[in-house]
């Protein structure tokens, strides 16, 4: 725009400048000569502006230059490297509960009490346990709080909290036979940028938690292995794209910690290794003094109890049934010795033999049969010799079958067959008597889904069922204080109705 223009535009807006007129001048000429005074004043104010305004952008333009090329103060620096936790994290994560139950109603055909439960057999003492579906008489509950989060340093943390309760009441306020407990509280941080080699990608914990690579047979509610406790580890030690290596120590307890002549701890060291679908866990422990340890008169609890202990399991975890068809599979080998010989709950039983031994067979499947039957089969079976007394033996085999039948979308029958054998040779330990015998199970059940019928491991599920199980009468006479031949509930034959629900997310 030329300068006349803008001078022009400006003059408008300024108030007129009184111009004493010169004499003999005609008013016409004085307003003339007044305008045109107004006019040279705005030209010149405005040329004026112009210079200002191109000195301030070019001080702008200096200015900009010289921070670009001054670094940030020491201080910053120091701030920023010193306290990187206060920038805020890639993923905010946040977080989540998850959670398991189970509840219902058992009675049997006289709408009165009975028995229940995967462990209500003889050999259920040494972990024999036998079909679930419609035989669990409680209500059990886990709550699990966790919080995750991802820094922008890409290191990763979780916090998680279990509380849990069981118990078989069925009234609504159940305080006094509560069994609420701390199941799990533990940290874990990973993808650590300061690890490198194997341990580049791995996981650090530290707390009270189950295992990670825990696993089980739900159709009959028994873990192949559970190792749990208070301890820390590195989880997933990578020696190649297949393998990886979990290291531990755990530390349980056993006796009463009031007492503290009736406690000692055990300290579990394990390696967990994978190729591929093979698994080899190799642990071993040491409980020092435990078979010093004294009740409140001073006697001692198990003067023959063991102090170490090994354990061993060679596992195969299969992406198909058995390799015959789509589905999954799972099979392991257990071993134990002294301490380990609890091969189930590693380290969790104080009153096993220096020379204890147990051998255990564990696997289950999941396929589909076609036209909307679902099969999953499962096999548990273990050997223990020189268990708490010298020279005793406690043998048993569980077979349980379960088949889904879907309906419609969100109906489906449920069956299960379940048969245990037994041979059980206590040597008089805890005034248990030598039996042999069979037991059986078998279990019809309506069962209510939301959604994916015929998939075993999805629920909310509700189910009514009808279950009826008999047994070899000998094994009544097994022991005084378990549930087969306890008052309404012996050898020939029981019914037992009810309805449950289950569910975990």
């Amino acid at each position: 725009m030329k300068k006349s223009t803008i001078a022009l535009a400006l003059a408008t807006l300024f108030v007129a400048v009184p111009v004493r007129a010169e004499p003999g001048l005609s008013t016409i000429e004085a307003r003339l000569a007044a305008l045109e005074h107004r006019l040279q004043v705005a030209e010149q104010r405005a040329s004026a502006a112009e210079i200002r305004a191109e000195a301030a952008e070019k001080q702008a333009q200096q200015l900009a230059t010289v921070q670009q090329q001054t670094p940030p103060a020491p201080t910053d620096v120091a701030q920023r490297s010193a306290k990187p936790e206060l920038k805020p994290s890639a993923d905010a994560g946040g977080f989540e509960f998850h959670g398991y139950a189970r509840s219902g109603l058992l009675m049997n055909s006289s709408a009165a009490k009975t028995q229940g439960g995967p462990t209500l057999t003889p050999a259920g003492e040494t972990g024999g346990h036998v079909g679930r579906l419609g035989n669990e008489p409680d209500t059990y509950v886990e709550l699990n709080l966790e919080h995750k989060q991802t820094l922008t340093n890409g290191v990763t943390t979780r916090f998680k909290a279990m509380l849990a309760d069981g118990q078989r009441t069925y009234n609504d306020w159940t305080a006094d036979s509560s069994d609420l407990n701390l199941r799990q509280a533990f940290v874990e941080i990973g993808q650590l940028p300061t690890f490198d080699g194997a341990f580049k990608d791995s996981t650090v914990w530290a707390g009270k938690r189950f295992d990670r690579d825990n696993f089980d047979i739900h159709w009959i509610d028994s873990d192949v292995v559970f190792l749990a406790g208070t301890g820390a580890g590195f989880y997933d030690i990578r020696w190649g794209d297949r393998a990886r290596s979990n290291l531990s120590v755990y530390g349980r307890t056993f006796g009463d910690i009031e007492n503290n002549e009736n406690s000692a701890q055990n300290y579990i060291l394990s390696l967990n290794n994978f190729v591929g679908p093979v698994q080899l866990m190799m642990s071993g422990m040491r409980a020092r003094d435990n078979d010093d340890r004294e009740d409140i008169d001073g006697n001692k609890i198990k003067s023959d109890a063991a102090n170490t202990g090994v354990h061993a399991l060679l596992g195969l975890h299969n992406d198909s049934f058995y390799g015959l068809t789509d589905g999954s599979a799972k099979t392991a080998l257990l071993y134990g010795h002294g301490l380990g010989a609890e091969v189930k709950s590693v380290g969790s039983d104080g009153a096993l033999l220096p020379q204890a031994d147990s051998w255990r067979l564990a696997s289950y499947g999941i396929t589909a049969l076609g036209d909307g039957w679902h099969i999953a089969p499962a096999l548990l079976a273990q050997h223990s010799q020189d268990r708490y007394v010298k020279g005793d033996s406690y043998d048993w085999a569980t077979v349980n079958l379960r088949l889904i039948q879907e309906m419609t979308q969100n109906f489906e029958m449920q069956y299960e067959g379940s048969y245990q054998y037994m041979d059980l040779r206590p040597e008089g330990y805890r005034n248990r008597n030598a039996v042999s015998g069979s037991f059986t199970k078998l279990t019809v059940a309506p069962t209510l889904k939301a959604g994916d019928v015929g998939d075993f491991l999805k629920r909310p599920e509700i189910r009514l069922f009808a279950s009826w199980m008999n047994w070899d009468h000998r094994l009544d006479n097994y022991a005084s204080d378990d549930a087969f031949g306890s008052k309404g509930f012996e050898a020939g034959g029981e019914w037992n109705f009810g309805v449950q629900m289950e569910t975990w997310f």
